[in-house]
């Protein structure tokens, strides 16, 4: 196979699969609606809820096992915890495990921090981050650490970012964004992937071959491997497309992004030589094992 047929191969290996999607959204559904239950008093209902993370922003890949979503509490609760002497928000978060609880009596439960973490069998990790809507669009959230505190966020400017940048890219941004991914999880890459989407995103929509497809693939791995490489030396703050809400990386993944720079050219080479197999392997040394041998 050549290079489009390698990269289409191994970005179609990237994707969640069907029957993934439908156990991520069966289990969101079945929180959902226990969750409406008790807080809102409705029946049958999933609304409130939101992918939020790689899952919301359509950029995870088949390797994910931990799904982000939040819900809409209604604004009595704020108001009810927001009272509490000391740490309302660790009770506030305490009454949502209690809740999903009900649904997942089986299941491991943590109620900590900001997030309710519901731990499945199959080692799939819900974290539910319960939230209260603010009236420009953002989130304030619970968070019980040192002693209790409300947060905001502000995830919906993040997923519409990926979106825009997907369409001008003709669909190239959340290939690339997999693709890092599977970068990261294979070679052990300290960057988090909230920065991977952000960096994806500004690279992507300056760099020249956008409007093509699998055929400039390597082209487009080389790329932005060496746009990684090259963010400033002892950087450790970025701020997140569309949202612009802080992200801090403190280990350097710049030595790993030159490594990969290099077996991309190095890979890029052996094709044009008419060296395929051996060009193949050095992808597979960045990519791992699902792109094609």
């Amino acid at each position: 196979m050549g290079v489009a047929e390698n990269f289409s191969s191994f970005c179609s290996e990237l994707l969640v699969s069907t029957t993934k999607r439908t156990t991520i959204a069966s289990r969101r559904e079945a929180i959902s609606k226990r969750l409406n239950k008790d807080f809102w008093n409705m029946d049958n209902t999933t609304s409130g809820a939101l992918y939020v993370g790689s899952y919301g922003r359509n950029t995870a890949t088949s390797y994910i096992s931990d799904i982000d979503m939040v819900f809409e509490m209604p604004f009595s609760v704020y108001n009810k915890y927001n009272a509490y002497q000391t740490n309302g928000q660790s009770a506030f978060l305490q009454e949502v495990k209690k809740s999903i609880a009900k649904t997942y009596p089986n299941t491991s439960l943590k109620g900590d921090g900001q997030i309710v973490e519901v731990r499945f069998s199959d080692n799939m990790i819900f974290e539910v981050l319960p939230v209260f809507k603010n009236s420009d669009g953002t989130y304030t959230y619970a968070d019980s650490n040192y002693g209790g505190s409300w947060k905001k966020t502000n995830p919906k400017p993040e997923i519409d970012a990926i979106k825009y940048g997907d369409v001008i890219a003709n669909n190239n941004l959340r290939k690339l964004c997999r693709m890092a991914r599977a970068w990261k999880f294979y070679c052990g890459v300290p960057i988090k992937g909230i920065l991977i989407d952000t960096l994806a995103y500004r690279f992507i929509l300056d760099w020249q071959y956008k409007d093509k497809s699998y055929l400039y693939y390597d082209y487009m791995s080389r790329d932005f491997f060496e746009y990684l490489k090259n963010q400033t030396e002892g950087q450790t703050t970025w701020y997140a497309l569309g949202s612009y809400q802080q992200i801090t990386n403190y280990d350097n993944f710049r030595t790993k992004a030159k490594s990969a720079y290099d077996k991309a050219v190095a890979a890029i080479a052996d094709a044009t030589n008419g060296y395929e197999w051996s060009s193949k392997q050095k992808w597979r040394e960045i990519y791992g094992t699902r792109f094609p041998n």
